[in-house]
């Protein structure tokens, strides 16, 4: 939460800087591709493969033996990492030409994402060292300093705007240096934290042991699979650079608010899942991995659909609050709003990926989500090509809410075919209850946006009033309500805190 806050302080920054031109474009470009990479390769299919195993050698065999497997992953990935960024730094211009065609109609703007890309791309080897790091400090039951390193990277990224500025030559090439220096920063972070918790890493000299061939193995179909998501919005940033400049820019807007639940929801949730699953698979115990993923369905979608329905009725007064200020004008603001209802639309699919995912890779099945990734991918592109005519980067957004609403119900199928998921009693009366909730907070926001218009169409302090009146409002009325139809009881939220001070 406290790294979206200053995420959301960072693009209110960007926003007024960079605004929706053509700089924005080429950074957002630029910033995209590493992250892409990173979370496709390093959070998706990396993770995914390396915490199940990590967690067997650590129970079965011990710490010491956990250690060398991490160590001799560890010289690997560098190895990989530098030959791989290596080689897209020097293929960059042509890559462009793959990763965003539509620039290549403004030759000026195709070189400055070319020149900011060369200067992110490094963040890729930092930032996926950092996905391993985490990925052990997690099997550990160590998960506060993993979860704060985009801090580290939002705190770079202000102060390189602030900071650097006077000295380049565009704002684009502050943000772009500060991306670089937040991966070294953030490695450094977690290289600390393992060390105190017992695992100073060292470099052997690299060697494609049995482990690390298995672990490979589990890699390549999953770097598909588990990232999807990713390929998806990839996909969108492509045919999103082929329609009139600020289309990406206003994808990436909307986008950030979208990923405030999605960060905060589904990646806690999968990412404290997968180790827990693991541990009581390995111990057999069935009951206790179905009830695990019974409530990781029930809490997500207990704060999803109401994150949803808010921002589908809400999007313009948020949009406008946080973004509309120097550059960012209202025209970009509507064309923004329109984006975040589209990604919000599918904002519980995309939780709910990352909540079903565990319930395959803790059985080390990274193979099944490359099956179904296939099928939401071409869902994607076809739709995203349907749609953009008529839409324009509003069907883009669309297209991908629709390919992950796929996704989330054929893993979902899928896990129940196999006797994997079954839900139970709780879950079955809470789900339709927290829906009913979610749409009576609906109309008290809707309600609410109607009672504040003069607020909200006033001064800068009036509209951020208005928004903290909004939104405390819609929450006021989503707690009563879900007390209210027994969505949620308090006994139970207080047990569950009891358990965990203990």
């Amino acid at each position: 939460m406290v790294s979206r806050i200053l995420g959301f302080a960072r693009d209110i920054l960007v926003a007024a800087l960079l605004g929706a031109g053509p700089v924005a474009d080429a950074f957002f470009v630029a910033f995209k591709l590493p992250n892409f990479f990173r979370r496709l390769f390093a959070e998706g299919a990396f993770s995914a493969a390396f915490v199940p195993l990590f967690t067997r050698q650590l129970s079965e065999e011990g710490a010491a033996s956990a250690q060398r497997f991490a160590e001799e992953v560890l010289s690997v990935l560098v190895v990989v990492l530098l030959l791989f960024c290596s080689l897209v730094q020097i293929a960059m211009p042509w890559a462009m030409y793959g990763f965003a065609p539509g620039f290549a109609a403004d030759p000026e703007k195709f070189d400055l994402a070319v020149e900011l890309t060369r200067i992110t791309f490094p963040y890729l080897i930092f930032i996926s060292l950092v996905s391993q790091l985490g990925g052990i400090l997690n099997s550990l039951g160590k998960f506060a300093a993993a979860a704060a390193t985009p801090i580290l990277l939002n705190i770079a990224l202000i102060g390189a705007l602030l900071g650097l500025l006077p000295f380049v030559e565009t704002a684009g090439h502050a943000l772009a240096w500060g991306v670089f220096v937040a991966g070294i920063i953030q490695f450094l972070w977690l290289i600390e934290a393992c060390r105190r918790a017992g695992m100073s890493l060292h470099l052997p000299r690299p060697s494609l042991s049995p482990r690390v061939r298995r672990l490979l193995v589990l890699i390549l179909p999953g770097a598909f699979g588990a990232g999807v998501v990713q390929i998806n919005l990839l996909i969108g940033v492509v045919i999103a650079s082929l329609l009139p400049t600020g289309s990406v820019s206003y994808l990436y807007y909307g986008d950030r608010i979208n990923q405030l639940p999605l960060g905060v929801i589904g990646v806690a949730v999968g990412t404290a899942l997968l180790p827990l699953l693991s541990r009581q698979l390995r111990d057999r115990d069935d009951d206790a991995a179905m009830a695990s993923l019974n409530r990781a369905l029930e809490f997500a979608l207990f704060l999803t659909v109401p994150a949803a329905l808010a921002l589908v009725v809400i999007p313009g007064p948020i949009i406008s609050v946080l973004f509309e200020r120097g550059v960012f004008d209202a025209a970009a603001s509507a064309a923004t709003s329109d984006a975040l209802v589209a990604y919000s639309v599918g904002l519980p699919a995309y939780v709910l990926v990352k909540v079903l995912a565990p319930g395959f890779f803790a059985r080390e099945d990274t193979v099944t989500p490359v099956k179904i990734a296939a099928i939401c991918v071409v869902i994607n592109i076809v739709m995203s090509l349907i749609l953009m005519g008529p839409m324009l980067h509003v069907g883009v957004a669309l297209a991908t809410s629709i390919s992950a609403w796929v996704n989330a119900i054929l893993l979902g199928w899928t896990l129940a075919s196999r006797g994997h998921l079954k839900l139970d009693a709780r879950l079955r009366a809470r789900a339709p209850r927290i829906l009913v909730a979610s749409v009576g907070m609906a109309a008290v926001l809707i309600g609410g946006f109607h009672g504040l218009g003069g607020m909200l169409s006033g001064g800068g302090g009036a509209r951020i009033a208005a928004l903290v009146i909004l939104v405390g409002g819609g929450l006021a009325g989503y707690g009563a309500l879900c007390l209210a139809v027994g969505a949620a009881v308090p006994a139970e939220l207080r047990g569950m805190m009891r358990r965990r001070r203990a």
